[in-house]
């Protein structure tokens, strides 16, 4: 274990693979998981099915089951000594919701989210897995899950597009942009281990190994 706790979140549009690298990197920094129960959300499915209906309470749901998760686990975590690997950030909640609800309905999600997220602890580190839009739909239908076989390239495309738009802001901790086109970290060991060490680079952790590229934007 690291001499001091880090909280580490992932991130990135739907199939990049977030949950899998959190999941790989979680032994070699022998940090505690904190993982997005996006099963529990009843409305989900329905969701994927008519997104017009369901959004807001799809939104709600997920806006408040983030919340209870990481007020209670997050500090608890941190105080015990232990770093944490999350495959999700609070912010992420808004970023979907922006693309699926307006009026009054968006401006009474973002009055509450803004409460809530005043109250978390932010990450000392955000890793975005950046892809394209080919490779997301690539992986999501590899993977296969039922209520997602119904996504439209073009849903995949506008959240591609919100997640660039968020991190060319400031999103409150440094941000590590690793090119997920150029990285399969399930099949190559190497590519694991390069971003290891980029993550050991970037929270200032030993030991380091030599640097190589990881693409483009790595």
């Amino acid at each position: 274990m690291s001499e001091r706790p880090f909280y580490v979140a992932i991130e990135g549009v739907i199939g990049v693979g977030k949950t899998t690298l959190a999941r790989l990197l979680q032994p070699q920094f022998e940090a505690a998981l904190l993982l997005e129960a996006f099963e529990e959300n009843p409305f989900l499915p329905k969701f994927y099915e008519d997104q017009e209906r369901y959004a807001f309470q799809t939104q709600i749901f997920f806006l408040l089951s983030r919340y209870r998760q990481q007020t209670r686990q997050v500090p608890a975590l941190l105080e015990a000594g232990r770093s944490i690997l999350a495959d999700y950030t609070f912010a992420k909640d808004a970023i979907f919701a922006r693309l699926t609800l307006d009026g009054d309905e968006w401006a009474m999600y973002l009055r509450v989210h803004e409460a809530l997220a005043e109250k978390l602890p932010r990450p000392d580190l955000i890793v975005y897995l950046r892809a394209s839009p080919d490779t997301l739909m690539h992986r999501i239908a590899l993977r296969d899950r039922p209520y997602e076989r119904t996504m439209s390239r073009a849903y995949i495309e506008a959240l591609h597009a919100a997640y660039e738009a968020h991190f060319a802001t400031d999103v409150g901790a440094p941000v590590l942009v690793l090119d997920a086109d150029a990285l399969d970290f399930v099949a190559y060991p190497d590519h694991l281990r390069l971003i290891e060490d980029r993550l050991r680079r970037a929270l200032g952790l030993p030991p380091y190994q030599p640097l190589l590229p990881l693409g483009p934007n790595g």
